[in-house]
This record gives structure tokens, sequence and C-alpha cells, in this order.
């Protein structure tokens, strides 16, 4: 990064103003997406009457027909692929290719949304904007392009009517699903649909990520291999974030050129740090891991890019999950129950307690030896890290029932298989003890909201 951002004020800045739902854009996705899974859901059923019902061959049916739509649907399929026990395996697996495969908008779409964001003369204020977009994902695109002083940018792109689409969609989700629960009643979306919404509606709001993406900056400013982009607010709107251009390799493109072990192993501490170091000192957590969201550098830092779904946690949340891993090292059952509450959990009972720690237990193992190993070194728990004993537990909650766990149970519980299978790819061989007793051996709850206040408010956040 050569330069800094030019301030948000005086003449010529963006046109600031929101992009409201609109009862016709609603109306209008609601057939496109009524008819796109309708017609899927018709040829899975008619493909089961066949006796050719084949669950992976409809997942893959089902990833190209949201694909298609792109949107929030194509998100949602990105967020249930990563959620333990949203959805079989087969589907997961099938889905999980939305993360990095969306089909990108054309230069005509890319040149009139430019105008409406920036103005007609929004080429001059550029020496130079590459036509291809460099990414495309389900809500957006990002093109390269260059500052008049020369600095490298990144331009994120959003695509026309999401708010129409993100209200729409989450109206059909239910919907959409049912027509596939009728045949397959392993899909139910429908506890963590609250979240889903949630987190579509922040990430349409561009300018609430270039204050995430500051703040990123601010809370990580210090560590040498982790970096973050610096937003660009005058060439920035609601539907156009600018940010400073970094240089890195995807992480599959890292690992197609068979990097020494040495290699792996920084990547993967480099990214330990980057998610934690956050959490852990300030009370905040990126709790989308997925491999689009970062790229590796040849000094094999970490390049975070996408600050669409943070989320901030109180202080005593912090302490609780110090707590938890605390009651497994010290086999302090009361310790573990008290760690529990403050997450969120209500009306435990020793089932409920069991099938808890089977979970803790996983997700704390390499935190409690002292010693180099892989994250996961269980050779049977093969693909996505985590996600047997994770549909295991989520299964065991729902028979117990009445057990529902919190939305912030779910964002933890995703970050941390979403890491772990990131760790799993690298075949990271590291002191995981360590790593964690670095970031926790000062947190004190007082501390760290003082911390987490003047870091907010120095975002624009607070």
């Amino acid at each position: 990064m050569n330069s800094k951002p030019p301030s948000d004020d005086g003449a010529g800045g963006p046109r600031k103003r929101g992009e409201q739902a609109s009862f016709g854009g609603r109306w209008r996705r609601y057939a496109r997406v009524s008819s796109a899974l309708g017609g899927a859901a018709v040829r899975y059923a008619g493909g089961r009457a066949r006796g050719g019902g084949d669950r992976t061959r409809q997942a893959a049916a089902l990833k190209d027909v949201l694909g298609g739509l792109k949107g929030p649907l194509m998100k949602v399929a990105q967020i249930l692929a990563t959620i333990p026990d949203a959805l079989p395996e087969e589907y997961a697996a099938e889905l999980r290719q939305l993360q990095s495969n969306a089909p990108p908008m054309g230069w005509p779409f890319v040149r009139r949304r430019m105008r409406t964001e920036l103005g007609d003369d929004w080429e001059k204020r550029f020496k130079s904007f590459d036509r291809e977009p460099s990414a495309a994902a389900s809500l957006g695109q990002v093109h390269k392009a260059v500052a008049k002083d020369g600095t490298p940018l990144a331009c994120k792109l959003q695509y026309p009517d999401m708010a129409s689409a993100v209200q729409a969609d989450m109206r059909q989700l239910n919907f959409a699903f049912s027509l596939y629960r009728r045949y397959d009643p392993f899909i139910d979306p429908s506890e963590i649909h609250a979240e889903l919404e949630e987190r579509l509606m922040e990430e349409l709001d561009y300018d609430r990520e270039g204050r995430n993406m500051r703040l990123y900056g601010h809370m990580l400013a210090k560590e040498e291999g982790v970096r973050v982009p610096e937003p660009w607010p005058k060439l920035s709107t609601d539907r156009l974030l600018t940010m400073t251009w970094l240089e890195g390799a995807p992480m599959m493109r890292f690992l197609e050129k068979d990097p020494p072990q040495e290699q792996r192993d920084e990547v993967a501490a480099n990214m330990f740090r980057a998610w934690y170091v956050p959490f852990y000192s300030y009370g905040v957590i990126h709790g989308d891991p997925h491999l689009g969201n970062y790229t590796v550098r040849d000094d094999c830092g970490v390049n975070l890019l996408d600050f669409g779904c943070i989320r901030v946690f109180p202080p005593q949340f912090v302490t609780g999950v110090i707590d938890l891993y605390k009651a497994l090292r010290d086999d302090d059952p009361a310790l573990a129950v008290h760690a529990y509450e403050t997450w969120g959990f209500s009306g435990l009972n020793q089932e409920v307690i069991d099938v808890l720690n089977m979970w803790a237990e996983f997700v704390y193992a390499p935190l409690l030896e002292d010693r180099k190993r892989r994250i996961q070194e269980d050779e049977d728990e093969a693909g996505v890290y985590g996600r047997n004993i994770a549909m295991k537990v989520h299964g065991e909650l729902k028979r117990l029932g009445g057990v529902r766990p919190p939305r912030e149970f779910l964002l933890m519980d995703r970050a941390a298989i979403g890491l772990g299978s990131v760790f799993l790819h690298l075949k990271a061989h590291l002191n995981w003890h360590r790593l964690f007793h670095d970031l926790i051996v000062d947190v004190d709850p007082k501390v760290l909201a003082k911390r987490q206040k003047q870091a907010l408010k120095a975002a624009g956040l607070g």
C-alpha cells in the first residue's frame, strides 16, 4: 500500500444514497426464484418416482440453480454448506463450490453501475479500470483499478436490486426448501433463518463494511503476517466499496505449488492470529473464513479481503470461551456450566452438558496439548474439518428437545470449522497450545471492554 486513502469530504465525492427494496423488484425476484426452484424440485420428484433419487445428482442440480440465480440465495447456500447439520454432506459438498465459482456480470452492467455510483465522468477518476472482474461472488464482483496517483485499487461493485432480492429470497427460503423437505427430511435450515437474514442485510451495507475494514486495520496493525486493505471513501458509495489492492494468491493455488512444511505452518500461524488476535484482544471475530475471503502472499503472510460478516461480542463472552478451556483442562464441571451459560445456553441439564462437552473436547483438543500436532489427527475424519462430530452434536441437541443453540454458538461453531478446514488443507503441524496461550495470557474483561470501545469508536462503529 503506497498511499493513504483520501478523506470523505470535499467536492466531487460519490453519491451517497441507499438502494431501497422495491415492491416491483421483490415480485420479479419472487417469480424468478419460484420458477427456478420449483422446476428443480419437480425434476427431483420425477427422478425419485422413476427410481432415480440420487441425492448427489440432485444436490448438483440445486447448486446449478442457485448459482444462476445469484444474490442472497447463493449466499445462503454458501453459509448452509459450512454450518454443521444444516444440510446433508452431499448438498454441502456441492454448495461449497459456490464460494468461488460465481458467474460474473458483463461490462455493460459494470459501466452503467459505475456511472450511477460515481457520475458520468467516473472513468476519469481512475488512471485505469479493468473491464474483466478479478473475482465474482454472490452479492457483487471485484474489478482491479489504478488511482490517479498510481495506487492499485480494488473496486467491489454490488449487483443490482440486491435489497429487493434479500427481502424476497428470505421469504422464499423456507418455502423453497420445504419443496425438497417433502422428499428429503434432512434439509431444514429454519433454525438459522434469523442469523442468515441479519447477516445478509449487513453485507449489503458497503459503508458499514468499509468501517469494519478500518476496524480490522486498527486491530491488526501490529501483525506483520496479516494485511488489511484501506478503504477509499471518495471512490465509494453504499453499493461500491473501493479499497487498496493487496497482491496474493488463493489458498488452493498456493497449495498447488506443493510448498514445504515450513511455509504451510507459517501461513497457518498467520491465519490463526488474523482470526483470534481480534477476538481475544477486542472481542471481535470474522465469521466467514471461507477460501474466497483471503489470499496468501509470497512471504506467507495473509491478506484479509472481505468484512461483511463481522461480529462484536461482549467481553464476558470472550472470557466464557477461555473459561470453557480451563474447565476442560482442569476437569471442572461447574466452570464448564458457567461458560455455557455465559455463551447464552439456558435450561442446561447433565445430558445436555455431556453433549456440549463432546463438541468442546473436539474443538479444544489441539489447544490442550503442549506439542506440535495436526489440527485433526483422526484420519477417519475426512472432508470438512469437524463435520461428523458437529453433526452428531447438533443432532443430539435436537433429540433432547428444547435446546436451541444461541446464534453466538452457531457463529463460533462455523468459524472453528472453517478455520479448521483451512488448517487441514494446509497440513499444518503447529503447537496450537502455545499459539492460543500467547493470546489469552493477559485477557482482562475490563481492559478488553475499554479497548473494544476505543477501537469501535476509531472505526466509526461506536
